[in-house]
């Protein structure tokens, strides 16, 4: 399995970047990878509740059905996605209380089967998608503290 784990320091109270992280409609508007959403998005998901994403990750575009599988306000927030045509993965993200703001975590989790895939994902496809997972926590950051 791959682990794609991101961390930042954000300046506000925990239980705001909570409600901003877990509300599909902000996705767009911090994360690069995130072209749209629909379905439920306008409201901090719950378990059981779904959002059809469109994405560009690592240079390749689809759609991606997320279901909150966990939630414990405002620290911790876990989807599973199911990627049309095949594949998927999970997001939790953790909130941590901190002097002056919250300590943000973002870990994605997936698994490539095939060996060859194993190969491309471990030298091409993974530091794209890390690379874009800061990108995304850089932006959340700066949405966040600048109001």
């Amino acid at each position: 399995m791959t682990r794609v784990h991101t961390a930042v320091l954000v300046r506000c109270p925990v239980e705001r970047v909570f409600e901003f992280v877990t509300t599909p409609g902000n996705w767009p508007a911090w994360h690069p990878s995130s072209l749209g959403v629909r379905g439920a998005t306008d409201h901090s998901l719950t378990p059981g509740e779904e959002v059809t994403e469109e994405f560009l990750v690592a240079g390749r575009r689809g759609r991606v059905t997320w279901r909150v599988r966990e939630r414990e306000a405002p620290r911790r927030w876990v989807i599973e996605g199911h990627v049309e045509g095949g594949g998927g993965g999970t997001i939790e993200y953790t909130m941590t209380p901190k002097a002056g703001g919250t300590w943000f975590e973002r870990e994605f989790r997936y698994t490539v089967r095939r060996p060859l895939l194993r190969l491309l994902d471990r030298f091409v496809v993974r530091p794209r998608i890390a690379a874009e997972s800061a990108e995304a926590l850089r932006r959340l950051k700066h949405a966040l503290e600048s109001g």
